[in-house]
């Protein structure tokens, strides 16, 4: 029997994922959590087999949140399965400690599979991904100080360069003003920027804005 926590902000995903494991004779889940702060709570008490994680939840980013899930539980298989289809994304996943990493628009017959092989102790990445990861990081490899920046540098940086402001930046991080501005600050002295159309002309040369 596979035992599963179910980590997603979002009702409708973790209730359908459930509708669906009941049919799996060898699914079981556990446990359910809608933010960072119960995963890592369920972590420290249930017994389980899988880790199946949205990446956008609330609490923490989602690199940060499988370091800390991983480092409370280093023998725990993580699997994302995430609405997010862009290398860079996956590739800092894995990075991170993940042990496999779908999309939510897959169909079953990759879902089900990826969560037996991950929970075997095995990695599972779709093919046509981990071509796209595999460019990636030949990619960003020359790309500097950028691979120099934090999880959350990185995210203030995609958020910037797709014409968030800061106001709405800390809004979508729940944090403060002064936090992102700092963020801002410190990603531009790593990449040597002086202004936005430094940044924007920096992501478009090294395709960073995944």
């Amino acid at each position: 029997m596979i035992r599963i926590l179910i980590a997603d902000d979002h009702a409708i995903v973790r209730n359908g994922l459930k509708q669906l494991f009941e049919q799996v004779p060898d699914f079981q889940v556990v446990a359910e959590a809608v933010n960072a702060n119960e995963v890592l709570e369920h972590l420290g008490h249930d017994a389980l087999d899988l880790l199946l994680m949205d990446l956008d939840m609330p609490g923490t980013s989602g690199v940060d949140l499988i370091q800390r899930s991983k480092a409370r539980c280093p023998d725990l298989p993580i699997l994302i399965l995430s609405m997010h289809d862009e290398s860079s994304v996956a590739l800092r996943a894995i990075k991170a400690g993940a042990s496999g990493y779908i999309n939510k628009g897959c169909d079953l017959n990759i879902l089900l599979p990826a969560i037996r092989k991950v929970a075997a102790g095995g990695t599972y990445v779709a093919p046509e991904m981990a071509e796209k990861m595999l460019f990636s990081d030949s990619a960003h490899a020359s790309s500097g100080g950028f691979r120099l920046l934090t999880d959350r540098e990185m995210q203030v940086f995609n958020l910037l360069f797709n014409g968030v402001s800061v106001n709405d930046i800390a809004t979508q991080l729940g944090i403060s003003n002064k936090t992102v501005s700092t963020h801002k600050v410190r990603l531009m002295e790593k990449l040597e920027l002086s202004n936005m159309v430094d940044l924007i002309n920096y992501a478009q040369k090294h395709q960073l804005n995944g």
